[in-house]
């Protein structure tokens, strides 16, 4: 999936510049949504497991990662099942690992509990986690632990129907000294390429995107979505595309800086419709604008995961939506709202599935491979009308 053929990075810039009105652009990127997935739009049930926010980045605008004794952690094995179980009560499908990258190279406390655990690595635990979750709960762990190897990638798949890494962008300028990702290893542009052409040589469906706000210009952001494209086309395993909008928060360095204006941020969002073409799967977080379906005209397709039951971790200070709003404020401006698992429904086959996995994975979904959840209101209502 290369650029849209009728991309021109020219005019993106100008759009991106306010050169140009936006309503062309936005009117493309709704029709090609439209072209490639009609009028449905999709969300994930999921439960948010932080398995540890220790890291051993300092990413400048990053709240997640703490330090040991300032709410840096492991979640030990009886709290990640409870967590699940809670999810599995609440009819979630989801259960996303998220944590910081390699922190037992940084601090003694994590070498500490991995040692306790009989692991040698965070990876590791994050497996033995995922298996748990996997065997003992209804879930599909979907991690996203940042930067893994090809071996840590084949380890994770028998329990991962899909896996996630942001790009968040292909500067490597982001990394220099005074910007947000300097002295973060792990965010060096190179090394996350790697990880998600790894992830297509493993035939593993793969979520990344773009975090936008962060210090870059308009003409990173088109490199970092034509690449994401190029990236797509050579794998195919890109399932979804996030464009993510950076929200300052009080006890970062980044405190101070300005966020992207929603009016704005929606013609980064219908650039990458219009880059990625019409069958890719956008989607931009609901939780982190206050009239997030103005997204909708845009040309997003998905809403990403919602929680009915745990925090955004990674942006605490913004809750998720209640899914009964999500869906009346999706309805209002036209569209349905069917759940689907953190797979996507094309991906759902044994090319793309893990053999002991995929089984499962059938089970939980309908004939057009979306959620299927008897008890779940939405879920119910779902299936009911049908796709697009």
């Amino acid at each position: 999936m290369m650029a849209h053929p009728a991309f021109d990075p020219d005019l993106a810039l100008s759009y991106l510049e306010g050169r140009r009105s936006a309503v062309p652009l936005l009117s493309e990127a709704a029709r090609l949504r439209d072209e490639g997935k009609g009028r449905t739009i999709t969300y994930s049930r999921k439960v948010f497991i932080p398995l540890t926010t220790l890291c051993r980045d300092s990413c400048t605008y990053c709240t997640f990662a703490q330090p040991p004794g300032g709410g840096g952690m492991f979640m030990p094995p009886d709290q990640v099942l409870a967590v699940a179980q809670a999810g599995e009560a609440h009819h979630c499908t989801e259960a996303l690992f998220t944590l910081g990258d390699r922190p037992e190279e940084r601090w003694p406390a994590a070498r500490a509990f991995l040692d306790e655990q009989g692991c040698e690595t965070t990876i590791e635990y994050t497996v033995r986690m995922s298996e748990m979750v996997n065997r003992e709960t209804a879930l599909f762990p979907h991690a996203n632990p940042g930067v893994m190897t090809l071996a840590q990638m084949q380890d994770l798949r028998p329990s991962n129907p899909s896996m996630g890494l942001m790009l968040e962008n292909i500067s490597p300028r982001l990394t220099e000294p005074g910007m947000p990702h300097h002295n973060c290893p792990d965010k060096v542009p190179s090394v996350r390429v790697k990880v998600i052409e790894d992830a297509g040589r493993l035939r593993i469906p793969f979520t990344t995107g773009i975090l936008v706000g962060i210090g870059e210009n308009s003409q990173e952001i088109v490199d970092s979505l034509v690449a994401l494209a190029s990236l797509a086309e050579a794998g195919g395993h890109i399932q979804e595309v996030i464009i993510q909008n950076f929200r300052a928060k009080y006890n970062t360095p980044m405190r101070l800086n300005a966020e992207p204006i929603p009016s704005w941020f929606m013609r980064v969002v219908a650039l990458a419709r219009w880059i990625m073409g019409p069958e890719m799967n956008i989607q931009v977080p609901p939780n982190l604008t206050e009239r997030y379906e103005m997204y909708l005209e845009a040309g997003i397709n998905d809403w990403g995961g919602v929680s009915p039951l745990t925090i955004d971790w990674v942006n605490p200070e913004a809750p998720w939506p209640h899914l009964e709003a999500l869906r009346r404020r999706t309805e209002s401006a036209g569209f349905r709202l069917l759940p689907r698992l953190p797979v996507y429904p094309s991906f759902l086959s044994d090319r793309w599935i893990d053999t002991t996995l995929l089984p499962k994975a059938l089970d939980a979904v309908d004939s057009q491979g979306f959620a299927r959840s008897p008890q779940d209101e939405l879920g119910a209502r779902a299936v009911g009308l049908g796709v697009s």
